[in-house]
C-alpha cells in the first residue's frame, strides 16, 4: 500500500534573497529529509542541509532527523549566527549609557 502524500513548504532566507518551495512528500517524512528533498542547495550553494539548524513555523526542532512532518507545515532552514545576540545587546546598552552620560554633561 502506498503511503499518503502531504503538502509542505520549505523556506530559506538571506538578507538579499529568499526562497519558498512547495513540496509533496510521503507521509512519515522527517524535517531533515524534507529539507534535503527540497533541493534548496541548488538556489543557495552555501547551504549544508545535512547539518543546518531547522525549525517549523519559527520554532527550532531539536531532532530534525526524527521529527515527522504533518500536512501544511513549513520547514525553515536557519542561517548560523554571525554575531552573538547577547553581545549586540551589551554593546547597544553601553552606547546608550554613554550617550546619556554625555547628554547629562552638557
Amino acid at each position: 500500500m502506498d503511503k499518503q502524500a502531504i503538502a509542505i513548504e520549505v523556506v530559506y532566507a538571506r538578507a538579499d534573497k529568499q526562497k519558498l518551495l512547495r513540496l509533496t512528500v510521503p507521509q512519515g517524512t522527517t524535517v531533515r529529509a524534507a529539507a534535503v528533498q527540497s533541493g534548496m542547495e541548488a538556489h543557495f550553494p552555501e547551504l549544508d542541509l545535512a547539518t543546518a539548524p531547522l525549525g517549523i513555523f519559527g520554532k527550532a526542532v531539536a531532532k530534525p532527523d526524527e521529527r515527522v512532518l504533518e500536512e501544511g507545515e513549513r520547514v525553515e532552514i536557519y542561517r548560523p549566527l554571525i554575531v552573538d545576540p547577547k553581545e549586540v545587546r551589551k554593546q547597544r546598552a553601553a552606547k546608550a549609557a554613554k550617550n546619556k552620560a554625555e547628554a547629562a554633561e552638557e
